[in-house]
C-alpha cells in the first residue's frame, strides 16, 4: 500500500509541475508576442539569447522533473516540451518571426484549454 501512496503522490506532483510548467511557457509566450526575442531563439543574438536565459532553464528544470516523473509512473514522455525544443533554433529566412510563432503557440494552447 505505501507504494501506491508513493505512486499517487508522484502522479499529482507531475500534475502540478505539468500545470506549473504551461503556465511559464504561456507567461514566456506572451512577452515573446508582445515583440521581444530570444524564447525561439530564431537569431544568434548573444543578449537576446541571455535575457531569455532564465526562462529556458526554469522550463528545462520542470521538464526534467516531469519526465522523471513519467518514467517512473511508466508514462510517456512530456510531449509539449519536446514540442517546445522542436520549435526552438535557426529557420529560414522567410519563416515567420518569433512574435508571430509564439501567438500561433497561444491560440494552440487555448484551444487545447478550451476542450
Amino acid at each position: 500500500m505505501a507504494k501506491a501512496d508513493r505512486l499517487d503522490r508522484l502522479d499529482k506532483q507531475r500534475i502540478d509541475w505539468e500545470a506549473d510548467y504551461r503556465a511559464a511557457l504561456i507567461e514566456a509566450l506572451k512577452v515573446t508576442a508582445a515583440g521581444q526575442w530570444g524564447l525561439f531563439d530564431h537569431r544568434a543574438d548573444k543578449v537576446a539569447r541571455k535575457a531569455v536565459a532564465p526562462t529556458i532553464e526554469a522550463l528545462e528544470d520542470l521538464a526534467h522533473s516531469i519526465d522523471e516523473a513519467r518514467e517512473t509512473l511508466f508514462l510517456e514522455p512530456f510531449e509539449l516540451h519536446r514540442e517546445f525544443l522542436a520549435a526552438r533554433g535557426p529557420v529560414a529566412s522567410n519563416a515567420v518571426g518569433e512574435p508571430k510563432q509564439a501567438r500561433a503557440w497561444l491560440d494552440r494552447l487555448a484551444a487545447e484549454d478550451s476542450k
